[in-house]
């Protein structure tokens, strides 16, 4: 999608890709606006043909002429119409077609987004990628509005110079001089609007990305009193924002003016010249009319296409920053292999792996030659210090990014190579940040339209509910599976929160489950009791990748993983890892020591609402 060349190549570039992204809507909408523009051209030449034939004549006497005031009238009539129909059908179709391309860019720049793993979504703030949805993408397509007009403004300059050559060169040379002062005009307009553009795109991300932050940082800064400094802070973002579009302003305060004097000039200059060349004889009255009358009507359509022109720079400020996004490298390439695995667990491995990411000063290596081999149906605790790569190595098994050497296998296949559906449908990851949509606690679990024929019938939602142990609080709620959660679920508790996702995970059935700190905020007698049920050695428990900070939640576990810098030091049972593994054993000791004190301060980490909260209240 990025754009190469010099600026009047990529602005033709902008406009061919988006006439080709939708060519019947603007062959409809050109061609009108051509009938518009030979139109205008035609009452011109039909004020002029009445002013030498019949006006003129009718006022020195002549009764022929004052017979043929009604087909002139006639003729003036049949042009008007086509002039309103051409101009109806032209907004019509012109307005369908920016709306669709707008559609387009904001469709490519979202599936993008989805596409991406979250490595590119850390380094890029929320309010740019809003600012790329929302306001680059109506910068790059505002040029698509006036386009058809200004092209029917083409076709109408064409075919007045040919009509005003036949009548007489002078006079179409001092009607046609508009055109290069435009161009000229344009030029000039160009080199100083495009960078105060520029700038003012990049602010106005600036602006959104603090006010997302505002408010999604809403409960720490009413908490904290900090509402001054967020006012603070986003009016100073705010005033560089306006100052940079004043200067947007001024510049094109000067150019559109000069757009909109070019006519009057050209009418002046008609005038003149074509007073003279009446004087010798070479031309009529009417010539000279028609010829003023044009230029007359040519102001309205010479602005448009000075609207067109103004846009560009915007445009292509716009179209870069959109075109960054979606040339982004780093999307994950979708597999081709299907995976239909039976019921029960997957087996998992990882064989030799490695993930570095990009860093100030080279490459960072978060994990380093890790192999594990995990057999289908286990429960697989990973423990470590903070920054230790738990969660990265578990994020791998959901694919949420490839390592960079070595690979991870699911039942033998690589997760490269298999189909993204098949994975999704079979691997569940459920992270510690809990996200709950605006929405019923049926769509929060099957994720899916209530016609989905797809989608989980309600009884697996239910019994989902139950293996999370969160059937009783949505039984609770008014409207049960149809009860509205608010944003964010707002209206449950923490804890609900998570255990909400966790039945979103379990109601797909899946073959691995990954839990990375899941039940953080779950009372510690709920978490035990979800962990036993999905260790049961019952037909179809999934294989599970528990990240555990509690040793309640280890000694559930059929097997620990001990992780430190990246590395994979031990594995084994609780027990044998006592035994033989220093740093586990501090480890678990500190785990212990900490569910003590919190115990015995009151602070154990438990859901801190178990009853459900009316919907618009936040139990936050």
């Amino acid at each position: 999608m990025t754009l190469t060349g010099s600026a009047p190549r990529r602005a033709a570039t902008i406009v061919v890709r988006g006439i080709a992204a939708h060519p019947w809507t603007y062959a409809v909408a050109i061609g009108t606006s051509a009938v518009f523009g030979v139109s205008v051209v035609a009452v011109s030449r039909v004020l002029g043909w009445a002013t030498d034939e019949v006006v003129v004549p009718a006022l020195a006497g002549s009764a022929q002429a004052r017979d043929r005031i009604w087909l002139a009238g006639l003729a003036l009539l049949a042009v008007a119409v086509t002039l309103a129909v051409s101009v109806a059908g032209r907004r019509i179709f012109a307005g369908m077609g920016f709306a669709q391309i707008q559609a387009d860019h904001r469709t490519r720049v979202t599936r993008q987004y989805l596409r991406l793993p979250m490595s590119w979504h850390k380094q890029h703030p929320t309010g740019q990628l809003l600012s790329n949805a929302s306001a680059d993408v109506e910068a790059s397509t505002g040029v698509f509005n006036p386009l058809p007009f200004a092209l029917g403004v083409v076709v109408m300059l064409a075919v007045a110079a040919v009509g005003l050559l036949g009548t007489d060169v002078w006079l179409a040379l001092a009607a046609l001089v508009v055109v290069p002062l435009a161009l000229v005009a344009n030029f000039v307009f160009q080199r100083r609007m495009a960078p105060a553009v520029g700038h003012a795109q990049e602010l106005r991300a600036g602006v959104a990305d603090v006010a997302h932050e505002s408010f999604e940082g809403a409960l720490l800064v009413k908490a904290l009193g900090t509402e001054e400094r967020e006012a603070a802070r986003f009016a100073a973002r705010a005033r560089e924002l306006r100052d940079a579009n004043v200067r947007v302003g001024v510049v094109r305060a000067f150019f559109d003016p000069v757009i909109d004097v070019l006519p009057s000039l050209g009418t002046l200059l008609v005038l003149v010249v074509g007073a003279v060349q009446v004087a010798a004889g070479r031309i009529g009255t009417g010539d000279v009319v028609a010829a003023a009358y044009l230029l007359t009507l040519l102001a309205v359509p010479v602005r448009a296409f000075g609207w067109v022109l103004g846009e560009l720079p915007r445009a292509l400020v716009g179209y870069d920053r959109i075109a960054r996004v979606v040339d982004a490298r780093g999307a994950l390439p979708a597999g081709t292999t299907r995976w239909t695995p039976p019921p029960g667990g997957a087996r998992v491995e990882l064989r030799d792996v490695s993930l570095a990411v990009p860093g100030p000063r080279g490459p960072v290596e978060l994990l380093h030659g890790v192999d594990l081999d995990v057999a289908p149906g286990r429960v697989v605790a990973v423990v470590g210090p903070t920054g230790s790569g738990k969660s990265t190595l578990v994020s791998l098994v959901g694919r949420l990014s490839d390592p960079t050497t070595g690979s991870v296998h699911v039942d033998g296949t690589d997760l490269r190579d298999v189909v993204p559906a098949d994975l999704s449908r079979h691997v569940a990851f459920v992270s510690q940040s809990t996200f709950v949509f605006e929405d019923t606690v049926r769509g929060n679990v099957t994720l899916a339209d209530a016609d989905d024929p797809q989608a989980p019938s309600d009884d697996a939602v239910w019994e989902a509910l139950r293996a999370a142990h969160v059937d009783d609080v949505v039984r609770a709620l008014p409207g049960g599976l149809d009860a509205p959660l608010g944003e964010r679920g707002a209206n449950l508790s923490g804890g609900q929160r998570q255990r909400l996702a966790l039945a979103r995970a379990l109601v797909r059935d899946p073959r691995v489950l990954v839990l990375d700190d899941a039940t953080s905020a779950v009372d510690p007698r709920v978490e035990q009791a979800i962990l036993r049920g999905l260790r049961d050695d019952r037909a179809g428990s999934p294989t599970v990748l528990l990240v555990a900070y509690r040793m309640s939640s280890v000694l559930l576990a059929d097997e620990v993983v001990h992780v430190e810098s990246g590395r994979v030091v031990d594995r084994g049972s609780h027990v044998e890892l006592l035994a033989r593994d220093d740093g586990y054993r501090a480890l678990a000791t500190a785990y212990e020591e900490e569910s003590a004190r919190r115990a015995a301060d009151g602070v154990e980490e438990l859901d801190d609402d178990p009853q459900p909260v009316p919907a618009g209240e936040d139990a936050r």
